[in-house]
């Protein structure tokens, strides 16, 4: 599962170091050796015109230093380097390396996207210490976004209910997800998703998991629930289709296996009589 490696230890001051190894993101891509997909050599990224205050302290890992940095343009240094979306990394590198990658993009879309003070405009600061920004001019305090979304497991008997959700770009059934809304909690949340999405009313919320999903900045919060009432109504704008599936059924394709949802689903596959 995507997760930052348990050996990690994160670091907001920056480190001098000879060898630094630095995420360089451009939007939602990070550049890579295309043959190796591993991140560039210290003089490869040294030579990018990166300003410096837009490299940001990572972490170290495995007795190496890393740090991260953006840029506006998808810059390479030469044909043996490019950029690759995280999605196509999925399964192919290592999960140690993967969480750092996530975790190091949730930091560079913080610093890309509040560069000015969203209330008046100012050019932001960065806090001593702090993983904030703040504006010298109004005071206007930006810390990292996260943005926390529920996932639940519906079990009816010896059944789970999975959907297919329009905007998936994996066109899989899954468990039932949505975001949390302002003033919400999370269990209110599952219960307004589930009745939106499926007409179903649910109780019994159990919590599974959670995990960090840079995407670009989500926290999933996993449950299950059991089925009270109601029959399968689906929101078309949010659920292409939804149905009951037990232990006599055709388990379908499995979500992407570094996500929660695999997860959640493996343990809780009806058993097959």
């Amino acid at each position: 599962m995507l997760s930052t490696p348990a050996t990690f230890e994160p670091l907001i001051r920056p480190q001098a170091a000879d060898h630094p190894r630095t995420f360089v993101f451009h939007r939602g891509e990070l550049l890579l050796n295309n043959a190796t997909l591993g991140l560039p050599a210290p003089a490869i990224v040294a030579a990018l015109p990166i300003a410096p205050e837009r490299i940001h302290a990572l972490g170290l890992w495995q007795g190496v230093y890393y740090q991260l940095a953006w840029l506006d343009a998808a810059v390479a240094p030469d044909a043996e380097h490019g950029y690759h979306g995280l999605r196509s990394l999925f399964g192919v590198v290592d999960d140690g390396f993967l969480g750092l990658a996530g975790r190091a993009f949730q930091l560079a879309e913080w610093a890309r996207t509040h560069r000015y003070c969203g209330v008046c405009a100012t050019p932001m600061a960065q806090l001593e210490g702090e993983r904030c920004y703040k504006c010298p001019a109004c005071g206007m305090m930006a810390y990292p976004r996260i943005s926390p979304a529920m996932m639940v497991l519906i079990r009816k008997g010896d059944s789970v209910l999975l959907a297919m959700h329009t905007s998936s770009p994996y066109k899989r059934y899954t468990a039932l997800a949505g975001f949390v809304e302002a003033g919400e909690s999370i269990e209110e949340a599952v219960h307004r998703e589930v009745y939106e999405e499926v007409g179903l009313r649910v109780h019994n919320l159990q919590y599974f998991a959670s995990q960090s999903w840079p995407f670009p900045h989500s926290l999933m919060v996993a449950f299950t629930a059991d089925y009270l009432d109601g029959e399968i109504r689906v929101d078309e704008s949010e659920i292409a289709e939804a149905r009951w599936f037990g232990p006599g059924d055709e388990w379908p394709e499995s979500p992407v296996g570094v996500s929660i949802a695999a997860r959640l689903l493996a343990a809780h596959k009806p058993r097959a009589v």
